[in-house]
Protein backbone atom coordinates (compact mmCIF):
# COMPACT_ATOMS: atom_id res chain seq x y z
CA UNK A 1 0.00 0.00 0.00
CA UNK A 2 1.15 3.26 -1.10
CA UNK A 3 2.22 5.13 2.10
CA UNK A 4 -0.37 8.32 1.83
CA UNK A 5 -1.24 9.84 5.33
CA UNK A 6 -4.70 7.97 6.34
CA UNK A 7 -6.21 11.38 7.53
CA UNK A 8 -5.52 12.45 4.02
CA UNK A 9 -7.28 9.38 2.34
CA UNK A 10 -10.09 10.04 5.02
CA UNK A 11 -10.66 13.64 4.00
CA UNK A 12 -10.42 12.63 -0.08
CA UNK A 13 -12.36 8.98 -0.38
CA UNK A 14 -10.79 8.25 -3.74
CA UNK A 15 -12.08 11.47 -5.82
CA UNK A 16 -10.48 14.66 -4.71
CA UNK A 17 -6.94 13.28 -5.54
CA UNK A 18 -5.53 15.46 -2.64
CA UNK A 19 -2.37 13.01 -2.67
CA UNK A 20 -1.44 14.39 -6.29
CA UNK A 21 -1.66 11.02 -7.74
CA UNK A 22 -4.01 11.37 -11.43
CA UNK A 23 -6.15 8.19 -9.71
CA UNK A 24 -6.89 6.38 -6.32
CA UNK A 25 -4.40 3.42 -6.60
CA UNK A 26 -6.27 1.87 -3.19
CA UNK A 27 -9.62 1.90 -5.55
CA UNK A 28 -7.71 1.45 -8.43
CA UNK A 29 -6.57 -2.20 -6.85
CA UNK A 30 -9.72 -3.12 -4.79
CA UNK A 31 -11.75 -2.69 -8.07
CA UNK A 32 -9.31 -5.01 -10.78
CA UNK A 33 -9.15 -7.26 -7.49
CA UNK A 34 -13.15 -7.19 -7.47
CA UNK A 35 -13.76 -8.07 -10.92
CA UNK A 36 -11.71 -11.37 -10.86
CA UNK A 37 -13.79 -12.78 -7.63
CA UNK A 38 -16.59 -11.91 -9.27
CA UNK A 39 -15.69 -13.78 -12.27
CA UNK A 40 -15.44 -16.56 -10.63
CA UNK A 41 -18.66 -18.49 -10.69
CA UNK A 42 -19.29 -20.90 -7.64
CA UNK A 43 -16.12 -22.53 -6.33
CA UNK A 44 -14.84 -23.58 -9.39
CA UNK A 45 -11.85 -21.26 -11.61
CA UNK A 46 -10.56 -22.38 -14.78
CA UNK A 47 -7.64 -20.60 -16.77
CA UNK A 48 -4.12 -21.05 -17.63
CA UNK A 49 -1.40 -20.45 -15.36
CA UNK A 50 1.42 -17.95 -16.76
CA UNK A 51 2.95 -19.72 -15.11
CA UNK A 52 3.22 -18.59 -11.61
CA UNK A 53 3.77 -19.88 -8.50
CA UNK A 54 4.42 -18.23 -4.91
CA UNK A 55 5.62 -19.75 -1.99
CA UNK A 56 4.66 -18.31 1.03
CA UNK A 57 6.96 -17.85 4.79
CA UNK A 58 4.28 -17.55 6.89
CA UNK A 59 4.83 -20.83 9.57
CA UNK A 60 7.47 -22.34 7.74
CA UNK A 61 7.85 -25.36 7.40
CA UNK A 62 4.16 -25.45 6.90
CA UNK A 63 3.63 -23.32 4.00
CA UNK A 64 0.83 -22.17 1.49
CA UNK A 65 1.56 -22.45 -2.03
CA UNK A 66 -0.40 -20.67 -4.53
CA UNK A 67 -0.66 -21.12 -8.03
CA UNK A 68 -1.92 -18.16 -10.04
CA UNK A 69 -4.55 -18.42 -12.54
CA UNK A 70 -6.23 -15.49 -14.84
CA UNK A 71 -10.00 -16.73 -14.33
CA UNK A 72 -11.70 -17.56 -17.58
CA UNK A 73 -8.24 -16.51 -19.38
CA UNK A 74 -6.56 -19.68 -21.47
CA UNK A 75 -3.88 -20.50 -23.77
CA UNK A 76 -0.62 -17.86 -24.88
CA UNK A 77 -2.88 -14.81 -23.72
CA UNK A 78 -2.43 -15.64 -20.15
CA UNK A 79 1.22 -15.23 -20.34
CA UNK A 80 1.56 -11.61 -20.09
CA UNK A 81 -0.06 -12.05 -16.27
CA UNK A 82 3.31 -12.93 -14.93
CA UNK A 83 6.35 -11.75 -17.12
CA UNK A 84 8.64 -9.81 -16.00
CA UNK A 85 11.11 -9.81 -19.12
CA UNK A 86 7.64 -8.70 -20.98
CA UNK A 87 6.83 -6.37 -18.97
CA UNK A 88 10.05 -4.87 -18.91
CA UNK A 89 10.35 -5.12 -22.57
CA UNK A 90 7.43 -2.88 -23.52
CA UNK A 91 7.91 -0.94 -21.11
CA UNK A 92 4.12 -1.38 -19.36
CA UNK A 93 2.87 0.84 -17.01
CA UNK A 94 2.88 0.31 -13.22
CA UNK A 95 -0.94 0.57 -13.46
CA UNK A 96 -1.10 -1.87 -16.13
CA UNK A 97 1.23 -4.13 -13.49
CA UNK A 98 -0.75 -3.82 -10.74
CA UNK A 99 -4.13 -3.90 -12.93
CA UNK A 100 -2.54 -7.58 -13.93
CA UNK A 101 -1.52 -8.96 -11.08
CA UNK A 102 -5.34 -8.13 -9.58
CA UNK A 103 -6.73 -10.21 -12.07
CA UNK A 104 -5.00 -13.42 -11.36
CA UNK A 105 -6.79 -15.60 -8.56
CA UNK A 106 -3.51 -17.64 -6.08
CA UNK A 107 -5.07 -20.85 -5.31
CA UNK A 108 -3.73 -21.91 -2.11
CA UNK A 109 -2.33 -25.54 -0.98
CA UNK A 110 -0.66 -26.62 2.27
CA UNK A 111 2.77 -27.87 1.60
CA UNK A 112 5.19 -29.71 3.30
CA UNK A 113 8.81 -27.72 2.96
CA UNK A 114 10.93 -30.49 3.91
CA UNK A 115 8.50 -32.98 1.22
CA UNK A 116 8.84 -31.04 -1.96
CA UNK A 117 8.20 -34.38 -3.75
CA UNK A 118 4.75 -34.03 -3.47
CA UNK A 119 4.94 -31.24 -6.14
CA UNK A 120 6.11 -33.60 -8.52
CA UNK A 121 3.33 -35.99 -7.74
CA UNK A 122 0.14 -33.55 -8.71
CA UNK A 123 2.46 -31.78 -11.58
CA UNK A 124 1.78 -28.35 -9.96
CA UNK A 125 5.36 -28.29 -9.75
CA UNK A 126 6.07 -29.03 -13.08
CA UNK A 127 3.61 -26.63 -14.19
CA UNK A 128 4.94 -23.61 -12.52
CA UNK A 129 8.30 -24.29 -14.19
CA UNK A 130 6.84 -24.53 -17.83
CA UNK A 131 7.71 -22.19 -20.89
CA UNK A 132 4.15 -21.97 -21.84
CA UNK A 133 1.02 -21.81 -20.17
CA UNK A 134 -0.42 -24.76 -18.87
CA UNK A 135 -4.22 -25.04 -18.72
CA UNK A 136 -5.47 -25.59 -14.91
CA UNK A 137 -8.38 -25.92 -13.30
CA UNK A 138 -8.93 -25.28 -9.30
CA UNK A 139 -12.16 -26.73 -6.62
CA UNK A 140 -12.08 -23.86 -4.06
CA UNK A 141 -12.86 -24.51 -0.32
CA UNK A 142 -14.45 -20.99 -0.08
CA UNK A 143 -15.10 -17.97 -2.65
CA UNK A 144 -12.34 -15.91 -3.20
CA UNK A 145 -11.99 -12.63 -1.18
CA UNK A 146 -11.35 -9.49 -2.76
CA UNK A 147 -8.01 -7.95 -1.51
CA UNK A 148 -4.16 -7.05 -2.96
CA UNK A 149 -1.08 -7.89 -1.02
CA UNK A 150 2.22 -6.14 -2.16
CA UNK A 151 5.31 -7.13 -0.70
CA UNK A 152 8.91 -5.37 -1.28
CA UNK A 153 10.73 -7.90 -3.10
CA UNK A 154 7.90 -10.32 -4.87
CA UNK A 155 5.30 -9.48 -7.16
CA UNK A 156 1.40 -7.98 -6.13
CA UNK A 157 -0.45 -10.79 -5.02
CA UNK A 158 -4.53 -10.79 -5.61
CA UNK A 159 -7.50 -12.60 -4.45
CA UNK A 160 -6.38 -15.98 -3.09
CA UNK A 161 -8.82 -19.12 -2.09
CA UNK A 162 -8.03 -22.35 -0.20
CA UNK A 163 -8.39 -25.36 -3.07
CA UNK A 164 -9.66 -28.54 -2.15
CA UNK A 165 -7.65 -29.39 -5.38
CA UNK A 166 -5.82 -28.17 -8.24
CA UNK A 167 -5.46 -29.97 -11.83
CA UNK A 168 -3.09 -29.66 -14.74
CA UNK A 169 -5.36 -30.81 -17.84
CA UNK A 170 -2.61 -29.80 -20.06
CA UNK A 171 0.51 -30.57 -20.58
CA UNK A 172 3.92 -28.59 -18.97
CA UNK A 173 7.02 -27.88 -21.43
CA UNK A 174 10.09 -27.47 -19.78
CA UNK A 175 13.06 -26.07 -21.02
CA UNK A 176 15.53 -29.41 -21.85
CA UNK A 177 18.38 -29.05 -19.61
CA UNK A 178 16.06 -27.77 -16.42
CA UNK A 179 14.11 -31.10 -17.49
CA UNK A 180 17.33 -32.56 -17.21
CA UNK A 181 18.45 -30.42 -13.76
CA UNK A 182 15.67 -31.91 -11.86
CA UNK A 183 17.01 -35.04 -11.72
CA UNK A 184 20.41 -35.00 -10.87
CA UNK A 185 22.61 -35.14 -7.88
CA UNK A 186 24.32 -31.64 -7.15
CA UNK A 187 24.49 -28.74 -5.28
CA UNK A 188 21.56 -26.08 -5.94
CA UNK A 189 24.40 -23.58 -6.47
CA UNK A 190 26.18 -25.64 -8.90
CA UNK A 191 22.85 -26.42 -10.48
CA UNK A 192 21.62 -22.93 -10.90
CA UNK A 193 24.57 -21.29 -12.40
CA UNK A 194 24.81 -24.30 -14.91
CA UNK A 195 21.07 -23.79 -15.86
CA UNK A 196 22.17 -19.55 -16.18
CA UNK A 197 24.49 -20.71 -18.68
CA UNK A 198 22.66 -22.97 -20.34
CA UNK A 199 20.39 -19.98 -21.39
CA UNK A 200 17.68 -20.85 -19.01
CA UNK A 201 15.72 -17.60 -17.44
CA UNK A 202 16.17 -16.24 -14.25
CA UNK A 203 12.79 -16.61 -13.60
CA UNK A 204 12.25 -19.81 -14.39
CA UNK A 205 15.23 -20.80 -11.89
CA UNK A 206 13.58 -18.71 -9.05
CA UNK A 207 10.32 -20.93 -9.30
CA UNK A 208 12.39 -24.21 -9.55
CA UNK A 209 14.54 -23.57 -6.56
CA UNK A 210 11.71 -22.36 -4.69
CA UNK A 211 9.69 -25.05 -5.41
CA UNK A 212 12.49 -27.82 -4.29
CA UNK A 213 13.14 -28.82 -7.68
CA UNK A 214 17.30 -28.94 -7.76
CA UNK A 215 19.96 -29.79 -5.20
CA UNK A 216 21.22 -32.97 -3.50
CA UNK A 217 17.62 -35.37 -3.81
CA UNK A 218 17.96 -36.05 0.25
CA UNK A 219 18.55 -32.17 0.96
CA UNK A 220 15.69 -30.57 -1.37
CA UNK A 221 13.49 -28.10 0.24
CA UNK A 222 10.56 -26.17 -0.67
CA UNK A 223 11.90 -22.63 -0.12
CA UNK A 224 9.76 -19.39 0.36
CA UNK A 225 9.54 -17.35 -2.66
CA UNK A 226 11.06 -14.08 -1.20
CA UNK A 227 14.29 -16.33 -0.22
CA UNK A 228 14.59 -17.84 -3.18
CA UNK A 229 14.76 -14.50 -5.04
CA UNK A 230 17.40 -12.97 -3.66
CA UNK A 231 19.15 -16.84 -3.03
CA UNK A 232 19.60 -16.95 -7.13
CA UNK A 233 20.79 -13.78 -7.40
CA UNK A 234 23.23 -14.02 -4.72
CA UNK A 235 24.27 -17.28 -6.22
CA UNK A 236 25.01 -16.09 -10.08
CA UNK A 237 26.38 -13.08 -8.61
CA UNK A 238 28.92 -14.60 -6.83
CA UNK A 239 29.79 -16.95 -9.20
CA UNK A 240 30.25 -13.97 -11.89
CA UNK A 241 32.21 -12.12 -9.36
CA UNK A 242 34.74 -15.00 -9.05
CA UNK A 243 35.06 -15.52 -12.34
CA UNK A 244 36.30 -11.81 -13.76
CA UNK A 245 38.41 -11.28 -10.21
CA UNK A 246 41.60 -11.43 -11.95
CA UNK A 247 40.53 -10.32 -15.50
CA UNK A 248 41.82 -6.56 -16.28
CA UNK A 249 40.50 -3.47 -15.00
CA UNK A 250 38.49 -1.14 -17.46
CA UNK A 251 40.76 1.77 -18.19
CA UNK A 252 38.74 4.88 -17.46
CA UNK A 253 35.18 5.78 -15.44
CA UNK A 254 32.04 4.69 -17.89
CA UNK A 255 28.59 6.07 -16.72
CA UNK A 256 25.37 4.32 -17.37
CA UNK A 257 22.09 5.05 -17.28
CA UNK A 258 18.25 3.58 -16.70
CA UNK A 259 14.88 4.99 -15.51
CA UNK A 260 11.66 2.76 -15.86
CA UNK A 261 8.38 3.14 -13.47
CA UNK A 262 9.62 6.31 -11.26
CA UNK A 263 12.79 4.90 -10.50
CA UNK A 264 16.07 5.82 -11.96
CA UNK A 265 19.20 4.35 -11.54
CA UNK A 266 22.81 5.55 -11.71
CA UNK A 267 25.75 3.24 -12.64
CA UNK A 268 29.24 4.21 -12.53
CA UNK A 269 32.33 2.21 -13.46
CA UNK A 270 35.64 2.69 -12.33
CA UNK A 271 39.31 1.24 -12.06
CA UNK A 272 39.17 -1.46 -9.79
CA UNK A 273 39.54 -4.46 -7.87
CA UNK A 274 35.64 -4.84 -7.43
CA UNK A 275 33.92 -2.56 -4.72
CA UNK A 276 30.33 -2.64 -5.34
CA UNK A 277 28.49 0.61 -3.64
CA UNK A 278 24.84 0.91 -3.23
CA UNK A 279 22.81 4.25 -2.41
CA UNK A 280 19.14 4.28 -2.59
CA UNK A 281 17.16 7.10 -2.32
CA UNK A 282 13.71 7.52 -1.79
CA UNK A 283 12.03 10.53 -2.43
CA UNK A 284 8.78 12.06 0.72
CA UNK A 285 5.24 10.55 -0.54
CA UNK A 286 6.67 7.35 -1.94
CA UNK A 287 5.80 3.68 -0.64
CA UNK A 288 8.87 4.07 2.04
CA UNK A 289 8.43 7.29 3.16
CA UNK A 290 5.42 9.30 4.85
CA UNK A 291 3.98 12.26 3.25
CA UNK A 292 6.08 15.43 3.87
CA UNK A 293 9.12 13.42 5.28
CA UNK A 294 12.76 13.78 4.17
CA UNK A 295 14.19 11.74 1.36
CA UNK A 296 15.31 9.00 2.94
CA UNK A 297 18.89 7.51 1.85
CA UNK A 298 20.25 4.19 2.38
CA UNK A 299 23.75 3.18 1.53
CA UNK A 300 25.76 -0.72 1.32
CA UNK A 301 29.23 -1.56 0.13
CA UNK A 302 29.79 -4.95 -0.78
CA UNK A 303 33.96 -5.28 -0.81
CA UNK A 304 35.61 -7.52 -4.40
CA UNK A 305 35.27 -10.56 -1.82
CA UNK A 306 31.78 -9.97 -1.46
CA UNK A 307 31.79 -9.08 1.96
CA UNK A 308 28.74 -6.74 2.28
CA UNK A 309 27.71 -4.03 5.24
CA UNK A 310 24.02 -5.34 4.77
CA UNK A 311 21.70 -7.66 3.18
CA UNK A 312 19.22 -5.84 0.74
CA UNK A 313 17.28 -8.03 -2.12
CA UNK A 314 16.86 -4.59 -4.56
CA UNK A 315 20.79 -4.09 -4.27
CA UNK A 316 21.36 -8.43 -4.91
CA UNK A 317 19.33 -7.37 -7.88
CA UNK A 318 20.97 -4.54 -9.66
CA UNK A 319 24.12 -6.26 -8.63
CA UNK A 320 23.65 -9.00 -10.94
CA UNK A 321 22.65 -6.90 -13.94
CA UNK A 322 25.97 -4.83 -13.31
CA UNK A 323 27.92 -7.94 -12.98
CA UNK A 324 26.62 -9.58 -15.87
CA UNK A 325 27.84 -6.99 -18.05
CA UNK A 326 31.13 -6.95 -16.82
CA UNK A 327 31.53 -10.80 -17.05
CA UNK A 328 30.36 -10.63 -21.05
CA UNK A 329 32.65 -8.10 -21.31
CA UNK A 330 35.74 -9.91 -19.88
CA UNK A 331 36.37 -6.67 -17.11
CA UNK A 332 36.69 -5.81 -13.77
CA UNK A 333 35.89 -2.73 -11.71
CA UNK A 334 34.51 -0.93 -9.23
CA UNK A 335 30.85 0.11 -9.54
CA UNK A 336 28.54 2.73 -7.87
CA UNK A 337 25.01 1.88 -8.32
CA UNK A 338 22.41 4.89 -7.16
CA UNK A 339 18.82 3.86 -6.88
CA UNK A 340 16.22 7.27 -6.82
CA UNK A 341 12.81 6.28 -6.03
CA UNK A 342 10.41 9.22 -7.26
CA UNK A 343 7.14 9.89 -5.83
CA UNK A 344 5.40 8.16 -9.38
CA UNK A 345 6.49 4.65 -7.76
CA UNK A 346 3.63 4.43 -5.26
CA UNK A 347 3.38 0.68 -4.81
CA UNK A 348 5.77 -1.89 -4.54
CA UNK A 349 5.65 -4.53 -7.59
CA UNK A 350 8.83 -6.54 -6.70
CA UNK A 351 12.63 -6.58 -7.66
CA UNK A 352 11.90 -7.86 -10.85
CA UNK A 353 12.24 -3.77 -12.37
CA UNK A 354 15.30 -3.14 -11.08
CA UNK A 355 16.67 -6.10 -12.53
CA UNK A 356 15.45 -5.81 -15.82
CA UNK A 357 16.38 -1.78 -15.40
CA UNK A 358 20.02 -2.04 -14.86
CA UNK A 359 20.09 -4.81 -17.35
CA UNK A 360 18.93 -2.60 -20.14
CA UNK A 361 21.44 0.11 -18.93
CA UNK A 362 23.97 -2.01 -19.05
CA UNK A 363 23.42 -3.39 -22.45
CA UNK A 364 22.52 0.26 -24.46
CA UNK A 365 26.05 1.21 -23.15
CA UNK A 366 27.60 3.88 -21.29
CA UNK A 367 26.04 7.99 -21.94
CA UNK A 368 29.42 9.38 -20.95
CA UNK A 369 33.48 8.48 -20.01
CA UNK A 370 35.82 10.14 -18.24
CA UNK A 371 39.62 9.97 -16.89
CA UNK A 372 37.95 9.50 -13.48
CA UNK A 373 34.17 10.27 -12.05
CA UNK A 374 34.85 13.95 -11.32
CA UNK A 375 34.31 14.41 -15.20
CA UNK A 376 31.26 12.90 -14.45
CA UNK A 377 29.79 14.84 -11.59
CA UNK A 378 27.70 17.21 -13.60
CA UNK A 379 26.47 14.67 -16.15
CA UNK A 380 25.42 12.58 -12.93
CA UNK A 381 23.74 15.71 -10.94
CA UNK A 382 21.90 16.52 -13.85
CA UNK A 383 20.27 13.40 -14.19
CA UNK A 384 19.06 13.11 -10.30
CA UNK A 385 16.56 14.82 -8.70
CA UNK A 386 18.14 15.26 -5.21
CA UNK A 387 20.78 17.63 -5.21
CA UNK A 388 24.54 16.11 -3.43
CA UNK A 389 23.17 12.72 -3.75
CA UNK A 390 25.79 11.43 -5.50
CA UNK A 391 28.22 12.78 -2.83
CA UNK A 392 27.08 9.96 -0.37
CA UNK A 393 29.81 7.72 -2.58
CA UNK A 394 32.71 6.77 -0.93
CA UNK A 395 34.11 5.40 -4.17
CA UNK A 396 33.31 8.30 -6.71
CA UNK A 397 34.65 10.79 -3.60
CA UNK A 398 32.87 13.74 -4.84
CA UNK A 399 32.15 14.68 -1.80
CA UNK A 400 35.74 14.42 -0.93
CA UNK A 401 35.52 11.50 1.02
CA UNK A 402 36.85 8.70 -1.22
CA UNK A 403 37.80 5.37 -0.35
CA UNK A 404 41.22 4.85 -0.62
CA UNK A 405 42.54 1.50 -2.50
CA UNK A 406 44.79 -1.08 -1.46
CA UNK A 407 47.71 -0.21 -3.99
CA UNK A 408 47.61 3.12 -3.16
CA UNK A 409 49.97 2.55 -0.03
CA UNK A 410 53.10 2.35 0.12
CA UNK A 411 54.94 -0.65 0.27
CA UNK A 412 52.13 -2.70 -1.23
CA UNK A 413 52.64 -5.37 -3.18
Amino acid sequence: MPRIPPELCAKCKGYKRLCGLPYCPILQRFRASMSTALRVEGRSVEGATPPGVLVGERGYPAVRLYLFIPPGVSGEEARIYDAPQIWAGQRLTLARIISLRSSILGASLRADARDPYRLYETEIGLAALSERPVDAEAELRRPPVPRLRFDGLVKPVGPTAPAERVRVSSSPRLPPSLEKAIWDDARASDIVWELYRSGVDIYSIQRAFSLGFLGRPRSRRIVPTRWSITAVDEILSGRLRAAIRGLPEIGEAELYYGEYLGNRFIIVLLPGPGSIEWIEAWHPRTVWTRHGSKPVVYRLVEDPLGRKTAEDGGYSAAKLGVLEHLYNRGRRADAVIIREILPSYYAPVGNWHIRETVRRAMREGPIARAPGPEGLQEEIERRLDLPGLARESRLLGLGGRRQSRLDEFPGFA
